[in-house]
């Protein structure tokens, strides 16, 4: 069974200790979506919801979410990222609004939290800026679609959730 890399010997959480890895460029992209319903969709579409340009605001809001990922995550280095792009697709054919956000920077440590940070913060913006017309929107699918960089060089998500690659019920083997 994998070990956590965050605890030390004592089973206490701790931040990972990086400077001996090696600097080399890496990215992640993570991409989540939000349903809501065909007034909103149909809105954001015509850019006539009464709080602007969500797209806009949403972008600021997930660029920055990226950035401050260490202020948010206890245990995450911080990070100079060197590149954050976030963006959207309105499917609606779904009633939905797709969501991604790319992370890139030469580093000692991957940047797949920054990117499913970022992600998250752009769709919780859309939702806060369409909230009095659906307050049943919901947001799902949020997951890394794919990493670059350190060591295990290239990951990419196969067409399958993220829980079926879970082997145990219990993670901790209690």
């Amino acid at each position: 069974m994998a070990t956590f890399s965050h605890l030390n010997a004592g089973g206490e959480a701790n931040m990972v200790d990086v400077s001996d890895k090696a600097v080399t460029v890496r990215e992640a992209t993570a991409q989540g979506y939000l349903y809501a319903s065909p007034e909103v969709i149909s809105q954001i579409s015509n850019a006539t919801i009464a709080k602007g340009d969500v797209f806009a605001v949403a972008r600021i809001a997930g660029i920055q979410g990226a950035k401050r990922c260490a202020d948010l995550i206890p245990l995450c280095h911080p990070l100079a990222l060197s590149k954050v792009d976030v963006n959207f697709a309105i499917e609606p054919e779904n009633n939905r609004i797709k969501t991604t956000c790319f992370c890139k920077l030469s580093g000692k440590t991957g940047v797949e939290m920054e990117a499913l940070t970022g992600v998250n913060v752009a769709l919780l913006t859309l939702f806060d800026m369409c909230k009095a017309i659906d307050p049943g929107m919901r947001l799902e699918g949020i997951q890394v679609l794919d990493k670059k960089g350190g060591k295990t060089g290239h990951w990419q998500r196969i067409d399958e959730p993220a829980s079926s690659h879970i082997k145990d019920k219990n993670p901790l083997g209690e």
